[in-house]
């Protein structure tokens, strides 16, 4: 799978090989799942996947910004932005180390 996408369907693929259940089922487990990710963060919960990282909702004030192109100040918005931040177990396995080394 290096340099391609993961896919609701490549998770789903996975779990009908690996846990034997049909590929409706499969799909379905696959979309509840994200469903249930989503709707919490939405809600403004957090999310934490033990071993891999966690999902969180921060909320950002408005500020004022600058055009790049014309240097025109321009003000942005207040929103809520997404932020993953993964656990030292995951840093560790992107990074090529066994999952309990320390740097």
């Amino acid at each position: 799978m290096s340099n391609k996408t993961l896919t609701r369907a490549d998770l789903t693929e996975v779990l009908h090989r690996e846990v034997g259940l049909s590929r409706t089922e499969s799909a379905d487990m696959v979309n509840a799942v994200l469903d249930l990710v989503s709707d919490a963060l939405v809600q403004g919960n957090t999310v934490k996947l033990s071993s891999f990282g966690t999902f969180m909702v921060r909320s950002k004030r408005e500020r004022m910004g600058r055009n790049p192109k014309t240097g025109q100040e321009v003000p942005i918005t207040p929103r809520r932005v997404l932020v993953f931040r993964p656990s030292q177990i995951m840093k560790n396995i992107v990074n090529g180390q066994e999952p309990g080394e320390i740097d």
